[in-house]
Order: C-alpha cells, then sequence, then structure tokens
C-alpha cells in the first residue's frame, strides 16, 4: 500500500522557495530534564521555565532568553501555536509551557495580538480547557467545528493548498479530487508567517509515535481519517511525511517544543493512565525529523523498562490494535529533507537541572 500512495502529488500553489524545516540548527535536538517540573500531577511554573530558558539558548547559540527567541522570530511576525490537545486535559499541551513560549516571543517583538493558538478542531481543545489558559489578547483559531468521519468541510480549509493522494474511504469517488486530497487550514496558510509546534510526547496505534511531524500532518489539514481507516488499512507512513512536505507547511514551522514533562508509551493517542509516565524532560529542535527520532527513542527506552517490544516491533493488543504501527514516518520526511534521520548526524544535547 505505502509504494502505491507513494505516487501521490504534493501540491500546493503560490508557496515561496525557502523552506523552514530543517531550519538553522539541522540535526539538534536539546534535551533538558529537571525533576522538579512536576508535582502532583501538576507541572511547576518555575522549573519549566528554568527548561525552557536552558532549551532555547542551547539550540540557538544565544547568549540569553531574549536573544535566543530573537534568533528566530522578529516584530512583524504572525506566529501561530499548533497545540496538542488529543490527550484530554491529563495529556496535552500545558499551559506554563505554552505561557512561556508567549513571553518569549514577546521578548522577540512579537505582541499578543500577533499570536494565534489553533488547532483543527475547536470542541477538541475546549474539551482539553485549553482556552481557559490563553492569555487575554492572544487570538485562538480553529479549522473545523468537530471531529467527522466525512471531514471534507471546506470552510476553514484553503482550496489552493493541499496533498493529494490515491487514498480514499470506502464508497467515495476515486475519480473526485476532493476525496483524494487534504487541504491545509487556512490559519497555516494566510493568517500566520510562522509555525511554533507544541507536541506531546506520545505513542500512536497507527503511526508508531505521535510527536512533532505528526502533530502537524493531523493537525492542520482535512481528510485525515483516510490515512489510518482500520487496523490493517493504514497509510500513515507515506501520508504524514506527504502533508508536512507541503511547502506552505514546511517553510513556516520553525520551531519545535515537545512536551515530555507526561508521556505515553503505548495505547496512544489517547491517554491511558497506565502507560502514562513522568518522563520530565523538554525537547527544542528546528528539526522535526531529529527530534522525532529523538521521542521514538525515549519512548522505545519506556516500552524496554517495562518488557515490552520496541514501537516498530510491537505487535496489536487489546490496547493497541493496528497490525503494523508506521514509525517509518520518520525515516520517510528524512529522506524527503525535512531533517535528519541518520543517528550518527543527530546532535542530542542533554541537560539535567535541578
Amino acid at each position: 500500500m505505502a509504494g502505491a500512495a507513494a505516487l501521490g502529488q504534493v501540491h500546493s500553489r503560490a508557496a515561496t522557495t525557502r523552506p523552514g524545516m530543517p531550519g538553522p540548527f539541522p540535526g539538534r535536538v536539546i534535551a533538558v530534564a529537571h525533576p522538579g517540573c512536576i508535582t502532583g500531577g501538576a507541572y511547576q511554573a518555575g522549573p519549566v521555565r528554568k527548561m525552557l530558558e536552558k532549551g532555547m539558548t542551547a539550540l540557538t547559540g544565544a547568549p540569553s532568553w531574549t536573544d535566543a527567541w530573537r534568533t528566530l522570530f522578529e516584530k512583524g511576525d504572525v506566529v501561530g501555536i499548533k497545540v496538542c490537545p488529543v490527550g484530554g486535559p491529563t495529556l496535552c499541551s500545558d499551559a506554563t509551557v505554552l505561557h512561556g513560549v508567549l513571553d518569549g516571543l514577546q521578548e522577540a517583538g512579537v505582541p499578543a495580538g500577533d499570536v494565534i493558538v489553533f488547532n483543527r478542531y475547536r470542541q477538541e481543545a475546549l474539551d482539553a480547557g485549553i482556552d481557559k489558559w490563553v492569555p487575554q489578547g492572544v487570538r485562538m483559531g480553529f479549522a473545523s467545528e468537530a471531529y467527522s468521519d466525512i471531514q471534507l468541510d471546506m470552510e476553514g480549509y484553503d482550496p489552493d493548498h493541499f496533498m493529494e493522494m490515491a487514498l480514499i474511504k470506502p464508497g467515495e469517488n476515486l475519480n473526485d479530487p476532493h476525496y483524494r486530497r487534504s487541504y491545509v487550514s487556512k490559519i497555516v496558510t494566510s493568517q500566520i508567517n510562522k509555525l511554533i509546534n507544541l507536541p506531546v510526547l506520545k505513542h500512536h496505534q497507527s503511526a508508531g509515535v505521535t510527536i512533532a511531524l505528526k502533530n502537524m500532518s493531523h493537525g492542520m489539514v482535512n481528510n485525515v481519517n483516510r490515512s489510518h481507516l482500520t487496523p490493517t488499512n493504514n497509510a500513515c507512513g507515506i501520508f504524514i511525511p506527504s502533508v508536512v512536505s507541503l511547502p506552505v507547511i514546511r517553510e513556516k514551522a520553525v520551531l519545535h517544543i515537545c512536551d515530555g514533562v507526561k508521556a505515553s508509551y503505548h495505547g496512544g493517542p489517547s491517554a491511558r493512565p497506565q502507560y502514562m509516565w513522568e518522563h520530565k524532560t523538554m525537547y527544542f529542535a528546528t528539526d522535526p525529523v531529529a527530534l522525532d527520532k529523538t521521542g521514538l527513542q525515549a519512548i522505545d527506552a519506556k516500552r524496554a523498562q517495562m518488557k515490552m517490544a520496541s514501537v516498530a516491533l510491537s505487535k496489536p493488543d487489546a490496547d493497541s490494535h493496528y497490525f503494523n504501527c508506521q514509525v517509518e514516518h520518520i525515516e520517510i520526511a528524512g529522506s524527503l529533507g525535512l531533517g535528519v534521520f541518520d543517528d550518527k548526524k543527530i546532535d542530542v544535547q542533554r541537560f539535567a537541572l535541578s
């Protein structure tokens, strides 16, 4: 199936030519751990701020917090922040992390009114409580009201920017290009010029993991459920990199901060308490491929600790039903130039704070 899907077209009219991924620091991943970043299940603002400061200065090589943000952002930018609410209130983007990012943008000269915190589904973000902690003045945006099995609504999507692939749901008309396409959210195509990606470190039944790449591929376009309809009708391996390689996405995504303070190693993307753990680590990169490869290794290390097979070699069970967890989406994204996949060329710098 992957071979046939790979023949699909990637199309985006009126796109610029300078890619934003892998960015100015290809292959560089900063991992910052702090034992006090979470207590009693609640994020601790002081330690989280220290993690953000160390992560951003180490990533950019800048001498200060302010200089680090000015390396990537400046006055006049309109910045979209893609949050991740899929795990619900117990495993989603956190207020303390978002507030730190907003503070950094302000230091770079980007005011609150030029920031859009967004997600594909409005109801999903509300269910996770994200609307309750987005500060006044910061805009929120959504492409669709709520999840739908049809996923072909166009009001919040741009007809000029889409990924086309010969992959449809049963009963749909293959000759109608609308069914073969996934259109990009208007927030990404016309309302922002730069994107910050805030994924959570999680297992995913069909994609293997959902970190930086999948938070973009399935959170910024419509018609995505065709990519993983059943445990055996699964094309995430090629679908994810095909979407992320759209110029209008790859050229605007300039920073990825993965929240691994809390994480999941099985049964994802839902937040199943028995598979969650406090990893107490955050990851920083301009390269989503290197970040996802590093995040996959962290999840696999936890699985090994729990006497489980690696994600790539896992078999279906009661809590993860897919026949093949397609972690190959990370390697394929590397082949498309979105980042560095080779471990020998990935520079993971680890910092343990106290």
